[in-house]
């Protein structure tokens, strides 16, 4: 099972944050602790590690199973996924790969910034990826078609909603409402009226 998904910058700055398991102690200190395990680390050795140093923090495995630190270095960012015996690092690996695509699609070249103002659309594309811990989709092409209808329905539903909302067009009567002016003349006009 995947227990936490991180973003560091290389200032140890947490950009995002996902626990799956409950943090029994303070998700700051653990997060700190994850952050000095990773950056630590000389870039020749793996990119997984045994992490006994967190069982303090989340929840006991059933069977005593160590829990596992698998990571990858893209420019001034760290992706941390905190796993189980379950889990198959070099699947992780790949996940950790597939995550990063997907921002890429739809961010195009996605930067720490992107994390930042954006984070609503990563948790998303997260919650595309894994749920409760476990894996759902992998194919980025799927992902990516999910996110893009999901933007697609949240703008149209903005838009519906808010008769003020710079429109992407006419409106079914003809009356132009790209402006709020143009909206409240055809009020006014009766142009529009239902």
């Amino acid at each position: 099972m995947i227990h936490a998904v991180l973003i560091f910058n290389t200032s140890g700055v947490a950009r995002l944050t996902k626990f799956y398991t409950p943090v029994h102690l303070s998700v700051q200190t653990l997060v700190q602790k994850i952050f000095s395990l990773v950056y630590a680390r000389p870039v020749d050795l793996c990119n997984f590690l045994d992490a006994p140093e967190l069982e303090p923090y989340l929840a006991q495995n059933e069977e005593g199973e160590r829990w596992r630190v698998v990571y990858r270095n893209y420019a001034t960012l760290y992706f941390v996924f905190v796993i189980d015996g379950a889990e198959s690092e070099l699947g992780i690996l790949d996940l950790i790969q597939v995550f990063v695509q997907s921002l890429d699609r739809a961010f195009e070249n996605v930067c720490e910034l992107d994390l930042v103002f954006h984070f609503d659309e990563v948790h998303h594309i997260l919650a595309e990826i894994i749920q409760g811990g476990l894996v759902l989709e992998t194919n980025v092409d799927e992902i990516d078609d999910s996110v893009q209808l999901a933007a697609k329905l949240r703008k149209d539903s903005y838009a519906s909603s808010n008769p003020l909302a710079l429109s992407s067009g006419l409106n079914p009567r003809g009356a132009n409402l790209h402006t709020p002016l143009g909206w409240l003349t055809g009020k006014l006009t009766g142009v529009g009226a239902r």
